[in-house]
C-alpha cells in the first residue's frame, strides 16, 4: 500500500478517535477544559524558540512557492505573536464555559417545564490555509465547547501547525483529557481534505478559514455541513456628514493595517458630499501610505491612481489595493455593497444618525460597522477571545465563530407524572 492508499484508513481512524474523544468531552468540566487551555498556552510559550525554527522552515517552503508578501505576513510567526498566541489561549481558557448554559426556560400550561440549554455539536473538522495561529485557535474553542477536532492546516504552516499542536496535547494531557480531543492531520496530501470532507460518520460541521480557492472548494465537495464564508468584500463608505479626520484615520487602518485578513478593506466608496467639501485627501491619503488605488470617475483623476476596471469592484485582493468610487448618497452606496459584496463586512463613516440607521438596516452583512475599521471583524476584538472563522451563512452561526456558536442545544423537558390529553 503506498502513502496514497493510507489516507482513507488513516482518516477513518482520526475520525473514529475523535468521536470517541467527544464523546468524553460533552461531560468534561468546565474548571478541566480550562487547565488544558491554559496548559496549552504554557507550552505554547515555554516551546516559543522551538516553533519560530519549525515557522522558518514554513517560510522557506512559502518563499519557495512564490507566496505573496501579504500571505507571507499570514504565516510569520515571531515571539510578538507567539504572545498573541498565549493571550488567546488564555482569554479562551478565562471565559464562561457555554456547554449547560440555560438559553431559555419556561413552563408550559399543561405544567411542563422547559429549559434549552446548550451542548456541544460534537465532532468540528477544520481546514486552513497558511495561519498557524488558527491552530491554537481551533484547537482552543473547540475544546472550550466541548468538541473534538480535526485540524488541517495548509502545506505552507505544516511545521509551524506541527509544533502548536503538540504543545496543545501536551495540555490535555496534562489535565487528563484525551489526547485525540485536538488531532492534525499528519499529512500534507490532499487526498486527506477529501476525506475529511465526506466523513459524514465521523463529523458533525466542517469551518473553512483560508481563500476563496480553499472555502469554494470545501463548499462543493462537503457532504458534512459547512460553517464559511466565501471572501471577504469588505466596503468603507464615507458619507457626507462624515467627520474628515475620523474617515482619514479608519481608511487607512481598514486597508493599511494588516492586508491579507478577511477584514481588510477592498472597497472605498467615496460620497460626492464629502469629496465636495474635502476633495481627494482620502485617495491622496492612501496613495502615499502605498496603496495601489484602482479608481473610478472623478476619484481617478488624482496623479497616482490606476483607472478602475469592472473587475476591480466585488474583488478580494488581499494586498496593498483598493478600489475606489463615488456615489451619491447612502442609498447608491448600499446599491453598490448589495451587488459586489460578500455580506462579511461593511462600514459606514458618518455623524448622522439617520444615514447610520439606514446603512444598518438596508444592508445584511454579518458585521456592519459605523466609524470603525472592518480590521474589527475578528472575534477576538467581539470579546470571544478568539475566532474560529467569520460565517456569512444564516443557519445556524453567523459573524465571527466562537465558543458559544460552536454548540448546538437540547430542551430538557420536566414533568410531574404529566400526561397529554
Amino acid at each position: 500500500m503506498n502513502d496514497h492508499d493510507a489516507i482513507g484508513p488513516m482518516m477513518a481512524q482520526i475520525g473514529a478517535n475523535a468521536r470517541a474523544a467527544a464523546t468524553e468531552l460533552a461531560t468534561a468540566p468546565a474548571a478541566v477544559k480550562a487547565k488544558a487551555i491554559n496548559a496549552g498556552a504554557d507550552a505554547v510559550w515555554s516551546n516559543r524558540a522551538d516553533i519560530i525554527a519549525a515557522n522558518k522552515k514554513d517560510m522557506a517552503f512559502g518563499a519557495g512557492k512564490g507566496l505573496s508578501p501579504a500571505m507571507m505576513d499570514r504565516l510569520m510567526l515571531n515571539e510578538e505573536r507567539i504572545q498573541g498566541i498565549v493571550d488567546g489561549l488564555r482569554a479562551v481558557a478565562g471565559q464562561d464555559d457555554p456547554v449547560g448554559a440555560v438559553v431559555e426556560e419556561w413552563t408550559q400550561p399543561s405544567g411542563l417545564h422547559i429549559q434549552r440549554v446548550r451542548t456541544p455539536i460534537g465532532v468540528v473538522g477544520v481546514i486552513y490555509e497558511s495561519r498557524p495561529n488558527v491552530t491554537a485557535d481551533a484547537g482552543a474553542l473547540c475544546l472550550k465547547s466541548g468538541n473534538a477536532v480535526i485540524l488541517r492546516g495548509g502545506s505552507e504552516s505544516f511545521h509551524s501547525s506541527t509544533a502548536i499542536h503538540e504543545c496543545l496535547v501536551e495540555g490535555l494531557t496534562s489535565a487528563g483529557l484525551p489526547a485525540d480531543a485536538i488531532q492534525l492531520i499528519p499529512t500534507r496530501d490532499r487526498a486527506a481534505v477529501s476525506a475529511l470532507l465526506q466523513a459524514t460518520d465521523h463529523v458533525d460541521v466542517i469551518i473553512p478559514r483560508g481563500g476563496k480557492g480553499l472555502v469554494g472548494l470545501v463548499q462543493r465537495e462537503a457532504r458534512v455541513p459547512v460553517f464559511a464564508h466565501l471572501e471577504g468584500i469588505c466596503h468603507v463608505y464615507v458619507d457626507a456628514d462624515a467627520d474628515l479626520e475620523k474617515a482619514r484615520r479608519v481608511l487607512l487602518n481598514a486597508k493599511t493595517r494588516r492586508t491579507g485578513i478577511c477584514g481588510s478593506a477592498e472597497t472605498v466608496l467615496v460620497d460626492k458630499g464629502f469629496f465636495d467639501k474635502h476633495g481627494d485627501i482620502l485617495t491622496r491619503d492612501l496613495i502615499d501610505a502605498g496603496v495601489e488605488v484602482r479608481a473610478a470617475g472623478r476619484l481617478g483623476e488624482t496623479d497616482g491612481t490606476v483607472a478602475a476596471s469592472d473587475d476591480d469592484f466585488g474583488k478580494e485582493f488581499l494586498d496593498m489595493i483598493i478600489a475606489a468610487k463615488m456615489v451619491d448618497g447612502v442609498k447608491e452606496a448600499v446599491a453598490h455593497i448589495r451587488q459586489y459584496g460578500s455580506n462579511h463586512t461593511d462600514a459606514i463613516i458618518t455623524e448622522n444618525d439617520a444615514t447610520a440607521a439606514h446603512f444598518f438596516q438596508y444592508l445584511d452583512s454579518a458585521i456592519l460597522m459605523r466609524n470603525a475599521s472592518t480590521q474589527f471583524a475578528d472575534g477576538g476584538e467581539f470579546g470571544m477571545g478568539a475566532e474560529i472563522g467569520i460565517a456569512t451563512g444564516k443557519l445556524h452561526a453567523r459573524g465571527p465563530v466562537g465558543a458559544v456558536q460552536l454548540t448546538s442545544f437540547k430542551y430538557l423537558v420536566t414533568g410531574d407524572g404529566t400526561v397529554r390529553p
